[in-house]
């Protein structure tokens, strides 16, 4: 064992397995104890983190990472992780240069944005955009766009942090421009536009576009900041679902400066994308702050490559827009094969039509048709047999719906099929 692990940690494993037993007040076979002390080494080397097998139908699912990056993308990371990078040199010059100018000419280029800057995730990109251009001022905010989204995470408590003050407008379901005009003072100093990303109010409802927006904030000299979130920049539409708002359409509606996501619709890394007028941007990348949120190397390798596979229009080589246009017919008879392969194993398994999301705070109640597989435990419960498929390595993740199993194959990467079959069968066995 020391061999395997070094002195250091086999000691502390016994010293830890010793320590429990004298909590108990007895000892152990020399064998169990053993065995404890290899568990005990086993738990502290392996990997919190680690893969899975997303089959819940969720494709961006929020706790299991959102986007699996594209392999371009992951093998730029991992290209660049045991070497020096130009990260902040630039060859040509000799001299020093900015992290977030190697991929400020790609988002110009397919944005249409004046400027470029990217940190660490889109809450930092919102509370730095507040902090840099907005502090000690007012910035208004329908109440129905006071979103909270996954950790607790609220608007309310941004703008606070931020130092700016939220004066709230209109109701939760309507709010007019009108609201929003008398709700300007000279202290304002921003009119702030909130994608509701993870929900929907439908029924009784009205709210303002970009573009009245936009033209309220030019007549009264404050800025329209807009924290677009999911940060897509194809259309939605041609994908059979509920049209999501692109980058470049809030660019052109007249926002200042906006704030999206690099690892929702986009596709890629977490990162904060801001984008808009230059000379915010260069205010806001010298606040303080932006050192504080500023991004790493592998993330801006793996943006760069995502982004690359947008302007060659390689789209299907994203895996989130692989398995969001996934057509019915390819995905039934994803199920069908595991099911064929099940039945020579001997595991019985059903097939049945199902709904699949996009998640990760985009399109809120939108659903994609697809096929599940079906296994209905022949003994214990189903939550039994959900945590067997969860303890495989690497663990299944599926879910359950009236005492079934359910697994979703949209959401499962084209190399995992034989993992699932074998995950199966052995919780099955």
């Amino acid at each position: 064992m020391i061999a395997a692990h070094g002195r250091p940690l086999v000691r502390f494993a016994i010293q830890r397995v010793l320590d429990e037993e004298r909590q108990r007040g007895a000892g152990t076979e020399p064998e169990v104890r053993w065995a404890r002390i290899a568990a005990t080494v086993e738990a502290l080397r392996r990997p919190r983190l680690r893969p899975v097998i997303n089959a819940t139908g969720v494709i961006l699912h929020t706790n299991l990472g959102r986007a699996p990056l594209a392999p371009p993308a992951a093998e730029a990371a991992a290209r660049l992780a045991g070497r020096y990078s130009t990260l902040e040199f630039d060859p040509s010059t000799g001299r020093r240069g900015k992290r977030h100018d190697l991929v400020a000419e790609t988002l110009r280029y397919l944005t249409g944005a004046p400027s470029a800057a990217v940190v660490n995730n889109c809450a930092a990109a919102v509370l730095l955009m507040l902090t840099a251009l907005a502090r000690g001022k007012e910035v208004i905010v329908a109440r129905g766009e006071l979103v909270e989204i996954g950790g607790g995470f609220r608007m309310p408590d941004v703008m606070r942090l931020s130092g700016a003050r939220m004066v709230e407008v209109g109701t939760t379901n309507r709010t007019r421009a009108e609201d929003y005009a008398a709700a300007i003072t000279p202290k304002t100093a921003a009119i702030m536009k909130v994608h509701a990303s993870n929900f929907q109010v439908v029924g009784f409802t009205e709210s303002v576009e970009l573009k009245p927006l936009a033209a309220l904030a030019r007549q009264h000299q404050v800025l329209l900041l807009h924290d677009l979130g999911s940060g897509s920049l194809l259309d939605t539409t041609a994908y059979g679902l509920a049209a999501e708002p692109r980058m470049q359409d809030s660019l052109q509606s007249g926002v200042d400066l906006l704030a999206a996501s690099g690892d929702k619709m986009l596709g890629g890394p977490q990162a904060g994308l801001l984008l808009g007028r230059s000379d915010l941007i260069e205010r806001v990348m010298k606040h303080p702050l932006a050192r504080a949120v500023r991004v790493d190397k592998l993330t801006l390798a793996a943006l760069a490559a995502t982004l690359d596979l947008y302007l060659t229009e390689s789209f299907g080589e994203l895996p989130i827009w692989a398995m969001i246009g996934a057509t019915v017919e390819s995905v039934r008879s994803r199920a069908r094969a595991w099911q064929s392969r099940l039945a020579e194993l001997g595991v019985p398994v059903e097939v049945t039509p199902g709904e699949s999301a996009v998640g990760g705070g985009s399109l809120p109640g939108e659903r994609l048709p697809t096929s599940l597989l079906v296994i209905t435990p022949p003994r214990g419960t189903a939550a039994d047999l959900l945590r067997r498929l969860r303890e495989h390595e690497p663990p299944v993740i599926g879910r359950i719906e009236q005492e079934r199993v359910l697994l979703d194959p949209r959401t499962v990467l084209a190399d995992e099929d034989d993992l699932v079959i074998d995950a199966v069968a052995q919780a099955l066995s």
